[in-house]
């Protein structure tokens, strides 16, 4: 098999995309844990649980949800649990499942730490686009994103860790 190293444009692009995304992440890591101690991901899981029917989620969506696997999901809720900010319930149509509930502490502590996190993505990102670049945004991460989970990256979309299913999930 022959490799199809990136063109020279490719290999710019590429590395514009890392050095973003890493120079994104810590910017916004790097707020919530001055104004909540806590990292993007947790901020995250307690956003998506928020706009959640009744704030809840089966753990195995909020895994599939949040793209980690659901061992990642596990250590985060439960630390999001000690910090009152989440709560752990039985599924009501499965034995085996789980649900994370955010608790009102947590949609307390979302409601005081969002603004902050909108305005750090608003300044690294969107006020340096024109709506132009921001409907090209959607649509570039909109195409990455289908052709991952749809497979046709190279992997197995089920390959994906939060798509693996289990009995404790």
């Amino acid at each position: 098999m022959t490799t199809r190293w990136l063109s020279a444009a490719e290999q710019r692009a590429w590395r514009s995309y890392l050095s973003a995304t890493s120079l994104l992440e810590d910017a916004i890591d790097r707020r919530l844990q001055a104004e909540a101690g806590m990292p993007h991901l947790y901020y995250s899981i307690l956003a998506k649980l928020s706009e959640a029917p009744d704030r809840r989620l089966r753990m195995t969506d909020l895994a599939e949800a949040q793209k980690i696997t659901r061992s990642r999901l596990t250590y985060a809720v439960t630390r999001l649990e000690k910090d009152g900010t989440v709560r752990r319930e039985g599924c009501p149509t499965d034995k085996r499942g789980h649900m994370a509930v955010l608790t009102d502490e947590g949609m307390t502590l979302l409601e005081r730490v969002a603004p902050g996190h909108v305005e750090t993505v608003r300044t690294a990102i969107f006020d340096h686009l024109t709506p132009e670049q921001v409907e090209q945004l959607d649509e570039i991460c909109g195409t990455i994103t289908r052709a991952i989970q749809d497979g046709n990256s190279g992997a197995s979309g089920e390959d994906l860790p939060w798509r693996r299913r289990s009995c404790s999930s």
